[in-house]
């Protein structure tokens, strides 16, 4: 049970409110395109994803993740536009997961796993912890669960992007968006705090505080 509340709170603190933003504008921009047109359709989702910028803004919620679907609206509504060619609106997103993948293999390169970096950048912990013998497997492990997850989720935009098949490329970029991710984010941390537990490493705070083996380990948070 315990286990359980903690993975829900883990979730919570990641993907509260961001999957309205998310999901809504490129869902608009799907279903009005065959009826009003590429221009009006760009228009309708990018005033609906503004108009949810200010909302957040004004009831004093998080609005950086709004403002960002935001500009990925006005970005991907500007290459189908340009372009003429309604497909083109998941473009930027297929590239910038692109991208996310040359970032996890590169990371994985140099051994200093994503996984990790990600984690200190959202919990504050100290890297010199991350890169430790007893602790950086786990991170590189996790890392490599992403690298192949994102490379399925690239592979597929890709072929359905190019059969110019809208309908499909928008249900699939919506199973391989937020649910996957959700999906990732379990896996990622059962797996993670499993592994700290077999590596038998110190936890952040026994390592913060200088505690000298045998170490309880990392109970929670990854």
């Amino acid at each position: 049970m315990n286990r359980g509340k903690e993975l829900i709170e883990e979730l919570q603190s990641v993907i509260s409110g961001k999957t309205l933003d998310a999901l809504v504008p490129p869902l608009l921009f799907v279903l009005l395109n065959n009826r009003v047109g590429l221009p009006l359709a760009s228009l309708i989702s990018g005033i609906f994803a503004l108009s949810l910028s200010l909302i957040r803004i004004f009831l004093k919620q998080r609005w950086q993740y709004a403002f960002g679907g935001l500009l990925g609206v006005l970005v991907a509504s500007g290459f189908s536009y340009i372009t003429g060619n309604a497909s083109n609106y998941f473009l930027p997103g297929i590239i910038s997961n692109v991208f996310l993948l040359f970032l996890i293999l590169l990371s994985l390169l140099f051994d200093k796993p994503l996984a990790a970096w990600a984690s200190h950048l959202s919990r504050g912990w100290s890297l010199e912890w991350f890169w430790r013998s007893d602790i950086k497997p786990a991170y590189r492990e996790v890392t490599w669960i992403w690298a192949l997850l994102l490379l399925m989720r690239v592979v597929v935009l890709v072929v359905l992007f190019i059969s110019g098949d809208l309908t499909r490329l928008f249900v699939w970029r919506t199973v391989l968006g937020w649910p996957l991710t959700i999906g990732v984010l379990l896996i990622s941390y059962i797996y993670g705090i499993w592994r700290l537990h077999l590596l038998k490493g110190p936890g952040i705070e026994e390592f913060t505080s200088g505690k000298s083996p045998p170490y309880k380990g990392q109970t929670r948070g990854f």
